[in-house]
């Protein structure tokens, strides 16, 4: 196929376009290179691959970029409660109202599949702290990155909406590991760097849950679902990690700990936090065989070492954020 990749530059994005063209497909990026593009200096010259710099605010730039695709996934977003609660403007335009009218450009120029990357943080605070949530769980968006995600889904999954074009949302754990375009603003990834570095931590409600995916899992997972029969995955909504990859962040910090047994680690007590979840992800194993192939001690060791070889010097630098 010939996929569009929106945010082709970004974390997960620099990860996904060099497996499909691995896999055989096209593959059009299209990024405002917000964090600069060398992340993509390794496909950059591969002969299936098309860069297109434009805003998915900009219906010319959509336009564009969804001219003779036949698949979309559509990464680009103002990604994380921190970000989005920065500029709220900017989230709501670039999250909700961009990616509504990028599903509906997608349509107008025929393409057959359009790939949506959500959030587990749907799901908010789980109601009871021993089970899991599922897809069919409610669903509880306490900050403006979920709302906005929400949005979106409840478009993709109504046929009505989507019109024969086969939808499909994805909620992704926290995502964790080394990439082109590397985060150091994601639990993991934060916590490993800043007990190797600066030999200390502190770490606001240790007692509360999350999931973590690989990055390279999360493209994996993105890759699956286009190669999918439609019927498994139209108008579908699959979390998207393991079951045994929910942590506290406590849990996080002493995996780490062995890496730096002598960091100082300073816990500080949160009575509540709005986002508390543990999630299942027997259906996207159990619908379509997805299995991780690293864990958060895997990721782990990639940004031990990638710390402590010095590969990066400026781990402050805004370009390891969003």
């Amino acid at each position: 196929m010939k996929v569009l990749v929106t945010g082709s530059a970004g974390y997960v994005g620099s990860t996904l376009v060099p497996l499909l063209l691995d896999n055989g497909h096209s593959v059009r990026g299209l990024d405002i290179l917000a964090h600069g593009g060398k992340s993509q200096l390794g496909f950059w010259s591969h002969p299936k691959f098309e860069f297109l710099r434009g805003d998915v605010r900009e219906a010319e730039a959509i336009r564009r970029a969804v001219a003779g695709v036949d698949a979309v996934v559509h990464l680009a977003a103002i990604v994380g409660d921190p970000a989005c609660a920065r500029q709220p403007d900017v989230a709501k335009a670039v999250n909700l109202e961009a990616s509504l009218r990028l599903l509906e450009a997608s349509q107008k120029a025929g393409c057959s599949r359009f790939t949506f990357a959500s959030t587990c943080s749907n799901y908010g605070r789980m109601k009871d702290p021993t089970q899991y949530v599922t897809e069919e769980s409610e669903l509880s968006p306490i900050s403006l990155y979920a709302e906005t995600k929400v949005t979106v889904e409840k478009t993709l999954l109504d046929p009505a909406k989507t019109q024969g074009l086969c939808a499909t949302a994805l909620r992704f754990s926290t995502v964790h590991g080394v990439a082109p375009r590397m985060r150091f603003d994601l639990t993991v990834n934060e916590f490993t760097m800043k007990m190797i570095r600066e030999k200390k931590l502190v770490v606001f409600g240790e007692q509360f849950w999350r999931p973590y995916i690989h990055v390279r899992d999360a493209a994996r997972a993105l890759a699956l679902v286009l190669e999918q029969p439609e019927s498994k995955v139209r108008n579908a909504v699959f979390n998207v990690g393991c079951t045994d990859q929910n942590y506290q962040k406590q849990q996080i910090v002493e995996l780490i700990r062995p890496h730096v047994p002598d960091a100082r680690i300073e816990y500080v007590k949160k009575d509540e936090d709005p986002r508390d979840y543990r999630v299942s992800f027997e259906k996207i194993r159990g619908e379509l065989g997805f299995e991780i192939t690293r864990t958060v001690r895997d990721g782990i060791g990639e940004i031990a070492q990638l710390v402590r070889d010095g590969l990066l010097s400026d781990y402050e630098n805004p370009e390891y954020r969003n």
